[in-house]
Parts: structure tokens; sequence; C-alpha cells
């Protein structure tokens, strides 16, 4: 997010403004600091949906099934992606 679509406002401040700030982060995040350190933020409802539906579900390696396992054994890497595999030469578990 740009920063210029954020607001920055004291825990203090905030709390005397509330509706202010409720009505500004319908289209900027409020960032709200507590002893000069960020603490929490105030999003839109709508801007947290979004969020959320990027949400991705972890799995642990365990929980894969054996199809996903052999999907994952045949997967190859696009021809155009190929000059990455140098970034792992030397690379060590």
């Amino acid at each position: 997010m740009r920063t210029d679509n954020i607001v920055t406002v004291t825990a203090a401040e905030f709390h005397r403004n509330i509706g202010t700030y409720q009505d500004i982060a319908l289209t900027k995040t409020v960032t709200i600091t507590k002893n000069g350190r960020e603490r929490t933020v105030l999003i839109s409802a709508e801007e947290y949906a979004r969020l959320k539906r990027r949400d991705r579900r972890v799995i642990s390696a365990g929980e894969l099934t054996d199809r996903q396992i052999a999907a994952l054994r045949e997967t190859k890497v696009p021809d155009q992606h190929a000059d990455l595999d140098r970034e792992i030469k030397d690379w060590k578990p």
C-alpha cells in the first residue's frame, strides 16, 4: 500500500475522535500508535474482506494426498524461469 494512503494517529487522538478515524478508514489505512510505536491498524470492512479472501490455508507435507505428491513430482519449471536454478545451485538444506 502506498504511504500516502496511511494516516498515523496516537491512541489518545484516536480515542478522542474515533468517529472521524472510522470514516477515514473507509478510504485509507489508519495506523494507531501507543508510546510512539505502531500498535494497531484500522481498515474498512471491505478491505478486511478482500484480505481474508486472499488468505491461504497452510498444510503440512504429511497432509498431502498421494495425488498431490505425484503432481508436485511431475511439475516442471517453465523454460522462461530456468535461469532461477542458479539461485539454488549452492543451496544446502
